[in-house]
C-alpha cells in the first residue's frame, strides 16, 4: 500500500471547513444550553417536548438529537467518524436515555464526568504502557518527536481528571442553571484556552516533514 493511500483519510478530513468543525462540535452543546434557558416556552409551542418534562429534560432530549446530527453530518462529510466525539456521543445517547427514562436529571449532569474521566484515563493508562495515544489520534494534523507526543499526552490526560473535578463539584453544588451555563461558558473557553496554552510545546517538537526529492 503506498504512502497516499495511507495518508487518504487525513487528507479527506482536511478538507473539511475548520468552521464547520467548530460548529459539529460546539452546536449540541449551545442548542443544550438554549433549550434549558427556554424550556417553558419550547414546551408551550411545542407540546410534544412537553411530555419530555421539564426544562432540563427538554434540553437532554434537544442534546441526543443534537449528537445524532452532528454524528452523521461528519460521517457524510469525511466518512469517518473521530474517536473522541464518537465515545462522547454513545455516552449522550446512554445517559442521556437514562435521564428522560427515569426522569433523573443526575445521569446527565454525570455525563462530562463519565467522558473525560475515561479520556483521561486512556491517555494516562497509554502512557503507563508506553503508548502516546494522543499521537494516533492527531497524526494528521501534528507531526511530533517522541517526547512532544508524551509530554503533550500526559498534559491532556491529567486535564481531562481536571474537568471531570470540575464538574463535579459543580454540578453537586449548584444549580442546574448555573451547570448548564458552565458547560457552555465554562468549560469550553477553559479548554480553548488549555489548547492554546500547548502551542508552544507543539511548536518545540514539531518535526518538519522531509522535503520532496529529498534523501531517505
Amino acid at each position: 500500500m503506498s504512502k497516499a493511500t495511507l495518508e487518504e483519510p487525513a487528507t479527506t478530513e482536511e478538507k473539511v471547513s475548520p468552521l464547520l468543525k467548530l460548529v459539529l462540535e460546539l452546536g449540541p452543546l449551545v442548542v443544550f444550553f438554549f433549550a434549558n434557558s427556554r424550556g417553558e416556552w419550547l414546551a408551550s409551542h411545542f407540546p410534544v417536548l412537553a411530555e419530555m418534562g421539564g426544562p432540563i429534560f427538554i434540553a437532554t432530549g434537544l442534546f441526543m438529537a443534537a449528537t445524532a446530527i452532528a454524528l452523521v453530518v461528519s460521517w457524510v462529510m469525511t466518512r469517518t467518524l473521530p474517536m473522541m466525539p464518537l465515545i462522547s456521543g454513545i455516552v449522550v445517547f446512554v445517559f442521556g436515555a437514562l435521564t428522560l427514562w427515569l426522569q433523573n436529571d443526575t445521569f446527565i449532569k454525570m455525563k462530562p464526568t463519565i467522558v473525560n474521566t475515561l479520556f483521561g484515563a486512556i491517555l494516562l493508562g497509554g502512557l503507563f504502557f508506553g503508548k502516546s495515544l494522543l499521537g494516533y489520534v492527531f497524526h494528521a494534523a501534528f507531526k511530533l518527536t517522541e517526547e512532544g507526543w508524551r509530554k503533550l499526552t500526559l498534559r491532556w490526560g491529567l486535564f481531562f481528571l481536571v474537568l471531570a473535578v470540575m464538574n463535579e463539584v459543580v454540578w453537586r453544588n449548584f444549580s442546574t442553571d448555573f451547570w448548564v451555563a458552565f458547560k457552555v461558558w465554562g468549560t469550553m473557553p477553559i479548554t480553548i484556552l488549555f489548547t492554546l496554552a500547548q502551542m508552544p510545546l507543539v511548536m518545540r517538537y514539531s518535526v518538519e516533514p522531509p522535503e520532496e526529492g529529498s534523501a531517505p
